[in-house]
């Protein structure tokens, strides 16, 4: 289903990998990790076809279907029904017969036999394509996505990011692709949908690469797992599951350590003996032999895999504030005739902790957009206090120019950072040398992650509105932002699913949409999270 031979993945002057060559057949199912910045989402944009290899082949037979991070495919005027049904080519043929229904009612003659004729031909290549048993499939894997009817009767260009992925997830699901490249699936899931997801890659019998950092999805999925090692720039592939997968991956690891250790034991034998033979005339020839071994050696050693680095994230100290910094009276935002929350009311007091709860769809992220400036609402007012200074994290990494430099994006945020300052924070967040040059839209999502997080750390915010944070972070990532938000003094406005950032924030007050019923916090709330 996929080939590859001999691969080469460049980003600017930098390799990621090399020498790659790896096959995926019906029924293998790959686990691809590795830290952010590996390549693993450069690797999958390689293997799907919207991107380009420096070397190597890549041959594909069947059908691909590729879930980036940020899907932004498909026409935004589409209803997001159709979007998934078109992944069969049904969506269209379906829109069609709704009008021709329409149009058989026509009081001209002329426009009713039209109709008909041509709703006759639309329903045989609906029927020969699936017909309602297919629909009915497609409405399946949307409920258990969490995608009712009045999202899927929407406008692509309404819906919320992780509205969109939802639906470009179920399109993939649904088109029957021989083989599927998910990155990063279960984001925007809540519990419910993981689970259900989880036990669909069970039983799926395609090929399939998956990247995801959510431990259970690749224990109880994958067979085979691909380690993408940024320090070697190869692939490690392990034919086997998860669990045997830690165990061999340790014992590579060390045989490497032991390997490396007695071959450089040996080299230096030879190095101390040549260096003797070297004083003496007689000896010279015998000297040059044992230095090319001891340099033969020396050259054929595996590298040893070096302890992974990780960003040392630290929010800002806030700058100071008066005592309620933001406050938002009466916010409402529809889409059309879909009304998102209304009558919200939410005063953001200097250093508190708000958690903001609520089904998929309820408006959490829209409310954060306003709450930030970057969108308007129906209703309401925002009220800025005094010194207020907004940090905005937004899930799709939108406050990232991708048209600019990660250098020029850290300077924008921040008016008067140098250069110099930038890039010494840069190079916290694992930012070194001409990654400051990097074009920001080439950025994995964790890579953005951490540079979204950056030109917060610099921006002297005192309150951070935080939307899903921790998605496409690897764990030693994420809990450097785990331990980040439990010290940061300032105000936080946070969105998210992950259990583990709610409790390291310790909110005072939850808000919960799309009533805005605002109470305080409690551990009752905290099985909500994952469920919201």
């Amino acid at each position: 289903m996929l080939s590859v031979h001999d691969l080469e993945v460049r980003v600017a002057a930098r390799t990621l990998m090399e020498g790659v060559s790896f096959r995926i057949d019906r029924g293998d199912k790959v686990g691809l990790v590795g830290r952010n910045g590996a390549g693993k989402t450069t690797l999958t944009k390689i293997l799907a076809g919207e991107g380009q290899p420096a070397s190597g082949t890549i041959d594909r037979s069947g059908e691909v279907g590729y879930l980036p991070q940020d899907p932004r495919s498909g026409n935004p005027e589409d209803l997001a029904r159709t979007r998934i049904l078109d992944a069969r080519g049904l969506g269209t043929i379906v829109l069609g017969m709704q009008k021709a229904t329409v149009e058989m009612g026509s009081t001209d003659a002329a426009t009713s036999a039209a109709a008909m004729t041509r709703y006759g031909k639309l329903e045989d290549r609906f029927l020969a394509l699936g017909g309602y048993a297919a629909e009915a499939e497609a409405a399946s894997i949307a409920s258990n996505l969490n995608l009712p009817d009045r999202i899927l009767d929407q406008q692509l260009k309404t819906l919320s990011g992780g509205q969109r992925r939802r639906i470009e997830l179920a399109r993939i699901l649904f088109s029957g692709a021989e083989t599927m490249l998910l990155d990063e699936p279960t984001n925007h899931l809540d519990a419910d949908s993981v689970v259900w997801l989880r036990e669909y890659l069970k039983s799926y019998q395609g090929g399939l690469i998956v990247i995801s950092h959510d431990v259970a999805l690749v224990e109880q999925t994958v067979n085979r797992v691909f380690y993408l090692d940024a320090n070697r720039q190869v692939i490690d592939i392990y034919n086997m599951g998860w669990k045997n997968y830690l165990r061999q991956r340790e014992a590579d690891e060390e045989r490497r350590r032991k390997e490396r250790t007695n071959i450089e034991k040996k080299a230096q034998v030879l190095q101390l003996q040549a260096a003797k033979f070297g004083a003496k005339a007689t000896k010279a020839a015998a000297a040059h032999q044992m230095v090319r071994r001891a340099e033969r050696m020396l050259s054929g050693l595996e590298e040893v895999r070096t302890a992974d680095r990780v960003a040392k994230l630290r929010f800002p100290d806030p700058l100071p504030s008066g005592r309620t910094p933001l406050m938002a009276s009466n916010l409402s935002k529809s889409y059309g005739s879909l009304e998102i929350f209304t009558a919200v009311d939410l005063a953001i007091d200097r250093g508190s902790k708000v958690v903001v709860l609520g089904l998929n769809g309820a408006g959490k992220t829209t409310l954060l957009r306003i709450l930030a400036g970057v969108d308007a609402p129906d209703t309401g007012a925002l009220e800025p206090g005094h010194g207020l200074k907004i940090g905005y994290y937004a899930q799709e990494h939108e406050t990232i120019d991708v048209k600019r430099t990660v250098l020029q994006n850290m300077v924008s945020s921040s008016p008067n950072l140098t250069e110099t300052e930038a890039r010494r924070v840069l190079g916290s967040f694992l930012f070194t040398g001409d990654d400051s040059h990097k074009l920001a839209g080439v950025l994995s999502g964790g890579e953005k992650t951490r540079l979204a997080l950056a030109m917060i750390v610099v921006s002297g915010a005192n309150v951070l509105l935080l939307d899903e944070p921790t998605n496409n972070l690897d764990p030693a990532s994420r809990e450097e932002i785990l331990d980040a938000l439990a010290n940061y003094t300032g105000a936080v406005v946070l969105v998210s699913h992950d259990e583990g950032a709610v409790q390291a924030l310790n909110p005072e007050r939850v808000l919960i949409l799309p009533d805005g019923v605002e109470d305080f916090w409690s551990p009752d709330y905290a099985e909500l999270v994952s469920l919201a």
